[in-house]
């Protein structure tokens, strides 16, 4: 097996921060950290991910989207596989990804909160103000991994992504 030299491994890295989350457009695949591994071997490049959840909706697109891009930059064969272990963490998400998050009104996984999470007012910093005068109004956000919140100094709403 010959795998290519490293600078090739990085221009597929590179290729994949185009390659968006289409449920948080905001967040490049590898500012998810749901890319695990990029390997070539002549030809062929296999890129490794890992779902957010075992049954994100979203990873059939990101698949297809990352097969499209590695095609179109001239890669001849693209294997996209899926590996659920270990289990994708938002330990994963980058500090780009957690601004991004932010600027885009989505408070970024803050884990001294988890355990609170509903129980009382506070912790979850609205990405809008930055107040944590915030409360929990869904478990459920605008999807699974996202939770809704509501700011009590600005009233706005925003969505929190759950840490797993």
């Amino acid at each position: 097996m010959t795998v290519l030299s490293s600078p090739d491994v990085q221009a597929v890295w590179q290729l994949l921060e185009n390659v968006y989350d289409p449920e948080v457009p905001v967040l490049s695949v590898s500012d998810l950290g749901i890319v695990r591994k990029v390997e070539l071997e002549g030809d062929i490049v296999t890129v490794i991910i890992t779902p957010t959840y075992s049954g994100c909706p979203a990873m059939d697109v990101i698949a297809m989207q990352i097969r499209m891009l590695l095609l179109q930059s001239g890669y001849k064969e693209v294997i996209v596989e899926r590996v659920l272990s270990p289990a994708w963490t938002t330990d994963w998400i980058t500090e780009r990804g957690k601004s991004r998050l932010r600027a885009y009104g989505i408070a970024p996984p803050q884990y001294k909160v988890q355990t609170a999470l509903f129980e009382e007012e506070g912790g979850v910093k609205c990405p809008n103000c930055q107040s944590v005068h915030t409360r929990g109004i869904s478990r459920f956000g605008s999807t699974a991994c996202k939770a809704l919140y509501q700011c009590s100094d600005c009233n706005e709403p925003f969505d929190y992504f759950k840490c797993h």
